[in-house]
């Protein structure tokens, strides 16, 4: 927002009197008020509703108190995993919506106003439409104003725009609500309150809701919707062949079988739901967040743990991010006519009591010896960007100028083959930032100072230059991201020229930034911008948006790291948002990411805690979405044919428990540096639907024979959860490979707990499970041999589909 586009302020006001109390009256009725509450677009209903009020868990509560009703607590423990998914998922987001609505970039306690020639303190939600505001040193603007009146005014603009430079404000010019007057005094008109402000438009922008983007996540819902498209058919059609096996609807309703109808196709319903699965990531996701908050990483949303190992771009604002935000003294570089005295002038300059920042870096090089009176001085302006101040006697007498070269000595100090230009410009090419002090002969007389006109012959002394203090661990952390092909873009609201330099300081090859004053407003030219540089400077807020957007649709995953408010947006709309925690409350709030130490070599650790989340939640995934293949396409098959599933609902919670969901959590856990390969649930599935189609098979053959040898139901049963628990463990296996010395252990203790269920009389009569006799023992040996051969057959496979695809991405 500049100030061209500042509204003319709709009825002039005198700035003497300011308005009367009638017109405030007035424009409080009219509802011209600061007055503004923004809420996050998720209240605390929408979350909880979003996250327990969902299909799936319509389903699964609905059959929990079903089973309740029928008297079959035991056959209900799966409700569990749902409460569980749910809670997480409500934690999470209230903690992210709690973030949101702690955003705030107008904290300005009181704002003061004149009022019918009064000045008054009003807290800015007060202010109204056309208010003069009295502005003075240290006061934060409460609304957006053109100003009337100004005395040196200057004005921090940082917060908002990026611009590291106060700026002066003269009649006319535009000040923004959320900038703080750093000197000077004024008086401007109020132009825009309430919701139109920038302030409080930036904030609006900033509080959407939005979920991190999580490929985990999105893969799982889409196998959600999947099932969920097919489980009203599929549990009619099993409740049709339950009844049908039990005689019909009217016997069955005469005789109360339809009790057992109703248990059989609740147990094949639950099963093709991978809840685990979904719990399993929430749970990968909280431990990654807990190990990186004992890093100093806190993690705002839980699958930002994951975000950072899928990125492949990632925009690095300088100041704040790259460097510490603090300037430094470098060194100073006399000319050919030094002027004795320039020491203790510099020495002046840092212990001025309105000596700035680069100023005050002059403190420790040149201590103040002893205090000397200026004969007059000029304060510095960031419009003109130098000050003076004259000394009648001593070494230093005469008037002494300290300032940009270029607008002390204009073309002298820009031409390489001059003297002073010479220095100036090996010295700024090299990243310093250059200020020069120049000497005249002449005192400054009360005319000069009130016209802030530069003396006659002023001759350059000395160049001085200062540096940004680059964080020292923002080489080694970017070397990394480049191993690891991530590709970076540094984009600054500073000079192109001192971004760049900053840019090689920490080790990228780049000769010149690129000034985005010439960005193309066209989002695809935009693109192949950013394709073509990596380095930016004079880059607004919106533009780092525009930028962020542009990458994205390029197809990449995109992170944004900064700190100041004019970088929150742009961090907002990354793929992974990432705040240093010395940065403003706005961007920490709308941060995936928060770095709490302000240390950038914590990044790599995220990226390794992501890629183990995504690396060992692929190998789990395939065991429970194998369990959903199998479940599916058994009740299917089952209810097709007409056949009494051969299962309760508790002994599912057997194989559920020992063969994924307790191995399934180790393994989650586990060490893995694997690098991210994108497509993961194609690559589960290529294993999973095999296999689920060979034990779904497996399970209905055996049920076949079983019932053609006049097996009892209460052993059939007993065979069929046999058969699932012991493939399920050999599939648990054949997914663990290589299988080390923990996986093995793991493993072990749960083929141990399934001989401990199937012998131990408390367990096995829980889970009615009997013995099958001999000759479904002999069946059940031969069914589990052939279907673990052939899951072995389907794993060989999977490898080598698994390979061919990973070389197809690899070409393209």
């Amino acid at each position: 927002m500049d100030a061209s586009a500042t509204p003319a302020p709709s009825v002039l006001v005198d700035a003497t009197a300011g308005l009367s109390a009638a017109e405030v009256a007035e424009r409080v009725a009219s509802g011209r008020t600061n007055a503004y509450s923004a809420d996050s677009s998720r209240s605390a209903w929408n979350i909880v509703r979003a996250n327990v009020f969902t299909l799936f868990n319509g389903i699964v509560f609905a059959c929990f108190f079903v089973l309740f009703l029928l008297g079959r607590w035991q056959d209900a423990l799966f409700g569990l995993a749902a409460i569980a998914n749910a809670v997480i998922g409500c934690v999470q987001e209230f903690r992210a919506k709690a973030a949101l609505d702690r955003l705030a970039l107008l904290n300005a306690p009181l704002a003061r106003v004149r009022r019918d020639g009064a000045e008054a303190e009003i807290h800015p939600p007060d202010v109204v439409q056309d208010d003069i505001l009295v502005l003075r040193a240290g006061d934060q603007i409460a609304a957006d104003a053109r100003v009337a009146d100004a005395r040196g005014l200057q004005v921090d603009e940082s917060m908002l725009t990026g611009e590291s430079d106060a700026v002066d404000k003269r009649p006319g010019d535009e000040v923004l609500s959320g900038s703080v007057v750093v000197a000077g005094e004024g008086d401007a008109q109020v132009v825009r309150v309430g919701a139109a402000s920038y302030a409080n438009t930036f904030a609006t922008e900033a509080k959407r809701f939005s979920l991190v983007s999580s490929e985990l996540r999105s893969s799982v819902n889409r196998v959600l919707k999947w099932v969920g498209w097919g489980i009203g058919p599929i549990g009619l059609l099993v409740f049709n062949a339950q009844v049908m096996v039990a005689g019909g609807y009217v016997t069955a309703w005469q005789s109360g079988t339809w009790v057992q109808a109703v248990v059989n196709t609740i147990a094949s319903l639950q099963a093709m739901i991978p809840l685990g699965l979904v719990l399993m990531c929430s749970i990968a996701f909280a431990v990654g967040a807990a190990k990186l908050a004992a890093r100093q990483v806190l993690v705002n949303e839980l699958p930002a743990v994951e975000g950072l190992a899928r990125v492949d771009v990632i925009c690095l604002d300088k100041t704040g991010t790259l460097t510490l935000g603090e300037i430094g003294f470098d060194g100073a570089h006399p000319l050919d006519a030094p002027a004795p005295g320039w020491e203790r002038v510099l020495a002046w300059y840092g212990a001025a009591r309105d000596a700035n920042a680069t100023a005050r870096c002059l403190r420790e090089p040149y201590p103040l010896v002893s205090a000397v009176e200026p004969a007059a001085t000029i304060p510095f302006s960031s419009a003109r960007k130098w000050s003076a101040v004259s000394f009648a006697h001593g070494d230093e007498a005469g008037t002494w100028i300290f300032g940009a070269p270029e607008m002390v000595f204009g073309d002298a100090a820009t031409d390489a083959r001059a003297p002073l230009g010479g220095v100036v410009t090996e010295l700024a090419s090299a990243g310093r930032r250059t200020l020069v002090l120049g000497h005249a002969p002449t005192v400054l007389s009360g005319e000069d100072a009130d016209l802030e006109r530069l003396p006659d012959g002023l001759v350059p002394v000395v160049v001085v230059t200062f540096r940004e203090k680059v964080r020292p661990d923002a080489a080694q952390t970017l070397a990394y991201f480049d191993r690891q092909g991530v590709g970076i873009r540094i984009i600054s609201g500073d000079n192109p020229r001192t971004v760049a330099a900053i840019a090689r300081e920490v080790g990228l090859d780049v000769a010149e930034g690129y000034d985005a004053r010439k960005l193309p407003e066209d989002d695809a030219a935009l693109a192949d911008v950013l394709e073509r540089e990596h380095v930016f400077g004079r880059v607004t807020p919106d533009q780092k948006k525009r930028m962020v957007v542009a990458l994205q649709g390029r197809g990449h995953t995109v992170a944004m790291t900064g700190d100041g408010v004019n970088d929150a947006l742009a961090i907002k709309t990354a793929d992974i948002g990432i705040a240093m925690n010395s940065g403003a409350a706005a961007t920490k709030a709308v941060a995936r990411l928060v770095l709490l130490d302000g240390q950038f070599s914590h990044l790599p650790d995220v990226v390794a805690e992501g890629r183990q989340v995504i690396a060992n939640i692929e190998r789990v995934s395939m065991l429970f979405l194998t369990k959903t293949a199998y479940a599916t396409t058994l009740a299917i098959l089952f209810g097709v044919l007409v056949m009494e599933f051969p299962f309760l609902p508790r002994q599912l919670s057997i194989t559920d428990g020992l063969t994924i969901g307790i191995p399934a959590f180790f393994l989650a856990l586990m060490p893995n540096t694997q690098r991210y390969i994108p497509g993961f649930l194609r690559r589960s599935l290529t294993f999973a639907i095999p296999a689920g189609l060979v034990i779904a098979i497996a399970l209905t053959l055996y049920t076949r024979a079983a019932m053609a040898l006049g097996v009892p139901e209460p052993q059939l049963r007993t065979g069929s959860t046999i058969i699932l628990a012991i493939v399920g463990i050999w599939v648990l296996t054949v997914l663990s490979r290589p299988v080390t010395r923990f996986k093995a252990l793991v493993i072990g203790a749960m083929f141990i707990g399934l001989v401990l269920v199937f012998t131990v009389p408390l367990a096995s009569g829980f889970f009615q499970l009997i013995d099958p006799g001999q000759e479904a023992a002999y069946l059940v040996a031969f069914v589990t041999a052939v279907t673990i051969g052939v899951i072995e057959i389907v794993r060989f496979v999977h490898r080598r589909v698994v390979d061919r695809l990973l070389a197809d991405r690899a070409v393209r």
